[in-house]
């Protein structure tokens, strides 16, 4: 039986199926992780996971095609993550903007999170089209957050401007948590873990700044 719990020369169900591709899509992401975008090759990645080279190559024809899929399931999860937590009761638009924006940077001040996109962004600083697709991931994941932004205007509890470009300045105090989380400035355990008193101090300070520059009141 090989790694997809299939008898040789059967095909698997669509459940085996779903198990191999989320297995090699996890063990592409660590191995991106671990090596850098650059330095990760499809033959290295299918020796580690156990799986036949014909069983990587037939879903992904090249590691531009699995990276594709890797982010793609991190942003569909990080969309996810942030309307959940917009979902939540309470504060009107603008406590549905903070809920989400503070579920941004519990996901991205994680070491792992971090691991991964600094080795997408290295490569994506010398590959113009890696770049270009970044910028487009970017887009894809933060689109909620422009959204609440737009949705706490029309209700007039943030002022008017462009979403997008009032997206842009809070996820730029937001990233000034996750990277003092990240470098280990303040509040971060050996594994990786934030201490949820320091973040949470952390982004209310962010917060506040934000609020008063663009708060209605």
């Amino acid at each position: 039986m090989d790694a997809g719990g299939r008898k040789p020369g059967g095909r698997p169900t669509r459940e085996q199926a779903a198990a191999i591709d989320a297995r090699i899509l996890d063990g592409a992401r660590a191995v991106f992780c671990r090596k850098g975008v650059a330095n990760s090759g499809l033959e290295e990645i299918a020796t580690e996971l156990g799986v036949s080279k014909h069983t990587l190559y037939r879903r992904y024809p090249n590691k531009a095609a699995l990276l594709e899929a890797v982010v793609g399931r991190d942003v569909a999860r990080f969309r996810d993550a942030l309307l959940s937590a917009a979902a939540g009761k309470g504060e009107g638009a603008l406590g549905a903007l903070r809920r989400a924006a503070f579920r941004y940077v519990e996901i991205g001040s994680s070491r792992d999170y971090a691991a991964f996109y600094l080795s997408v962004s290295a490569e994506a600083a010398v590959s113009p089209a890696l770049r270009e697709r970044l910028a487009s991931w970017s887009r894809d994941a933060l689109e909620p957050l422009v959204g609440f932004v737009s949705t706490a205007q029309e209700a007039g509890e943030l002022r008017p401007g462009d979403p997008a470009s009032v997206c842009g300045i809070l996820i730029d105090l937001l990233e000034g948590v996750n990277n003092r989380i990240r470098l280990g400035d303040d509040g971060l355990g050996d594994d990786g873990a934030a201490d949820a008193l320091s973040l949470l101090r952390l982004f209310e300070e962010r917060w506040a700044v934000f609020t008063a520059a663009f708060g209605s009141g």
